[in-house]
This record gives C-alpha cells, sequence and structure tokens, in this order.
C-alpha cells in the first residue's frame, strides 16, 4: 500500500468514527414518532415528559434499625487469624449383628524353619564327569556349586537340579523349597 492510499485510509477512518460519535449524540434527542410528547409517553409511561416514578415506601425510612455490632475483623489490626472451628465427627454407622466365628486353633510347636537365602543364577552341564551342576549364590558375593545329593554350606541339601529349577532342604529334611533360576 502506497503513502497517500494509507493517507486516504486513515481519514476516511476518522471521518466514519466522528460520523458515527454525532449520530449517537442527536439519537439521544430524536424521538421516532411524530410528536414529541408522544414519543415521550410512550419510553417514560408518563405524559408530562418525566421520568417514570414507582411507589415510594417513605415509612421504611423511619423504622428502627438495630445498632450495628463490632466487626468480627478490623483490616487495619494485625493479628493472627483464628483456627476454623473442628468440624463435628460423624456418628459411626450402627454396626449390623454378626454372628461370631470361632478362629481355627493356633498350632502348637515349633516354628518352621526360615526361608532358604540361597539364589539359583545358573546351570552347567558336564556329562562326561558330574552331570548337571547348579550355581547358587548366597547375595553376599559366593558362589557355591553343587549337584544332586550334595550339601551345600553345611546346611542345605540339593535334592534335584532341572534346567528352570532347583530343590532344595535343610539337612534334616524340613523347609523343603523350590528355587527357580533368577539371573544375574
Amino acid at each position: 500500500m502506497t503513502w497517500p492510499s494509507r493517507r486516504n485510509m486513515i481519514a476516511a477512518s476518522g471521518i466514519a468514527a466522528l460520523l458515527a460519535v454525532v449520530l449517537l449524540a442527536q439519537n439521544d434527542e430524536v424521538v421516532p414518532t411524530g410528536t414529541p410528547a408522544a414519543g415521550r409517553v410512550a419510553a417514560s409511561g408518563r405524559s408530562d415528559g418525566g421520568p417514570a416514578v414507582t411507589d415510594l415506601k417513605l415509612e421504611l425510612l423511619e423504622q428502627h434499625r438495630e445498632e450495628i455490632g463490632e466487626p468480627a475483623r478490623d483490616p487495619f489490626r494485625f493479628q493472627a487469624r483464628p483456627a476454623p472451628p473442628r468440624p463435628a465427627a460423624p456418628a459411626p454407622p450402627p454396626r449390623p449383628a454378626t454372628p461370631v466365628i470361632a478362629r481355627p486353633p493356633m498350632p502348637t510347636g515349633p516354628p518352621p524353619p526360615p526361608p532358604i537365602a540361597l539364589r539359583f543364577i545358573g546351570l552347567m552341564d558336564a556329562p562326561l564327569q558330574a552331570g548337571r551342576v547348579a550355581i547358587l549364590s548366597d547375595g553376599r558375593g559366593n558362589v557355591v556349586y553343587g549337584k544332586e545329593g550334595d550339601t551345600i554350606e553345611g546346611r542345605y541339601r540339593l535334592l534335584k537340579v532341572s534346567a528352570d529349577a532347583v530343590e532344595l532342604a535343610y539337612v534334616d529334611g524340613r523347609g523343603r523349597q523350590t528355587v527357580r533360576l533368577a539371573g544375574q
């Protein structure tokens, strides 16, 4: 767009704005009907041209009002905000009558042995020498090797070695446990 055409556009928009202001100012004075009085009666509801007046209830002004009490909060006085009141605890719902269920008797005797703390981390096949050898770890960095029937760490007996698990028990035969291949 060239400079003269921009100037013409700005001048045209300024004239349009001025014309709109003049028309709006005159619109308040112009009455749409033929006579000025008829237009005012239609607009205000009165025939003398003044604003419409609704019923005034002056007796309400003469009534006595109660004194205004001390405000609960003064924005110009600095103090700690009071703690909100604690909500009331809801009443617990009534419990339906339930039949008394007898508990099974507690077993008497020695407690069961602790779980075996070995992990099966690998398998070594030695068909000519020993067969399958399980590689076990105790979790502290010690690695133990064993085949079926061996005693490991003096506490455990290796009962069975398969491709994905080993079966261990304590030397005295209690606490039989299957340990799956865990890897590293």
